[in-house]
């Protein structure tokens, strides 16, 4: 192999990972890029203010990049270093001597910190997600040149004769709070361009699935930055243990509900290698349904048990003693289409755990006007539309199968057009 062929070989993952990045992912990244340039730059020009603390924090906040997990949704999050990073950035004093750090340095701080935890990722072939990087450097940067200027005053109230805490703590709170929720803005932001949503549910996903953990991580960066008044720089170790902590139960959760979607895509094939079903069609019906919900304001929890049920929605047609000609039930009898139904729910019930999946995929032939769940009904829009479509990507089919739908009783309408959107979108 030449060296040329090397390097275009190289040059092909990061060229695809930047295809992949859409126009407000790119914006964000170069926004924290620009905004840690600064911060280098303006640290590295007037020296580090307390080296001792930066680096404390500074490795503090490597050790919780290193240590970063993906969360449902593909959220990568770092809950230790963004706790770190705010720590540092609502730094008062410690000894009882003021800090007095500008907020380039602490951009240059965590900038600095988020690289060298995101190097031995990379040296293993796991690069960070960069919008991900980008958004936590910006929020700890919003709020450190909010906080910053704010410091030196807050700590003369700390000081006898007054020695109150509370105006210091009322801001901290009051700065994070307006942080946390323009960071899942923008967090929704991206999101609804990624998945094809509408802003509104994006927001209401982030709000019910990212902003519990950020405000379990705000709470950490704020007792961290108290407690350093009277314990200094030994705070570190004696937060960095129930973080590490709490950090090992999210990635518990996390590989629960991983190894439950890996399960349930594996039980799905049991159908293809039986020659039930058509190879794909349970994974083409599950992207098919998941588009649709999102196009409908389906929620994220919502989602993910519309995803099971579409993934499972065929496998009571093990149960056929002859399989159906290339596994269409769109073209079964009735009665047989809701007995696969039924034999699919009771298989998926005897799980234990996916009682709500069996529900929908039990009522999946149910018509519309006997008021099945919208995950059933667009269950059955989905598969029926791939019955008659399949892999094809030829128009006039994909336009027969929609105009049969909506001619057809028992389909929801709703959920048609919201097919029909989302099969123009891919056209496009």
């Amino acid at each position: 192999m030449t060296t040329t062929e090397r390097t275009r070989r190289t040059d092909r993952p990061r060229r695809t990972a930047l295809r992949r990045l859409d126009s407000g992912q790119l914006l964000l990244i170069c926004a924290a890029g620009l905004v840690a340039v600064a911060g280098v730059a303006d640290t590295a020009a007037v020296g580090l203010d307390r080296p001792e603390i930066a680096i404390g924090f500074g490795a503090l906040i490597a050790v919780g990049e290193l240590a970063r997990l993906t969360m449902p949704g593909n959220r990568e999050v770092a809950p230790i270093g963004a706790a770190a990073a705010l720590g540092y950035t609502l730094l008062l004093d410690l000894s009882q001597h003021p800090l007095r750090h500008s907020a380039l340095q602490v951009v240059a701080v965590i900038a600095v910190g988020m690289v060298a935890g995101a190097l031995p990722h990379l040296a293993v072939g796991r690069p960070p997600r960069l919008d991900a990087m980008a958004r936590r450097l910006l929020t700890g940067a919003l709020l450190a040149f909010a906080f910053r200027p704010l410091a030196d005053p807050l700590y003369r109230l700390t000081e006898p004769p007054s020695s109150t805490w509370w105006p210091a703590l009322a801001v901290m709170v009051t700065l994070i709070t307006a942080a946390l929720l323009l960071d899942v803005l923008v967090a929704a932001l991206l999101r609804a361009e990624q998945v094809r949503t509408a802003f509104r549910v994006a927001v209401r996903d982030e709000l019910s699935m990212a902003f519990p953990l950020g405000a379990a991580v705000a709470a950490s960066g704020v007792l961290l930055a108290l407690a350093t008044h009277s314990m200094d720089l030994v705070a570190l170790l004696v937060f960095a243990a129930p973080l590490l902590v709490t950090q090992v139960a999210f990635r518990k959760y996390a590989g629960i509900r991983a190894t439950y979607l890996q399960t349930v895509r594996a039980l799905s094939r049991v159908t293809e290698v039986g020659g039930y079903v058509e190879p794909g069609h349970s994974r083409r019906v599950s992207r098919l349904a998941l588009a649709v919900g999102r196009e409908l304001g389906m929620a994220e929890p919502e989602l993910l048990e519309l995803e099971y049920a579409a993934l499972m929605h065929d496998i009571g047609q093990l149960s056929l003693r002859d399989p159906i000609p290339g596994g269409a039930t769109v073209l079964a009898d009735p009665e047989q289409a809701r007995r696969i139904a039924e034999l699919g729910a009771e298989v998926i019930r005897q799980t234990g755990v996916l009682d709500r999946v069996a529900e929908v995929v039990r009522r999946q032939c149910d018509p519309a006007e006997d008021d099945p769940p919208l995950s059933s009904r667009i269950i059955r829009v989905a598969n029926a539309y791939d019955d008659l479509v399949g892999p094809s990507k030829d128009r006039d089919r994909a336009t027969a199968a929609l105009e049969r739908l909506r001619q057809s009783a028992g389909y929801d309408q709703r959920a048609v057009d919201a097919l029909a959107r989302v099969i123009d979108r891919v056209r496009l």
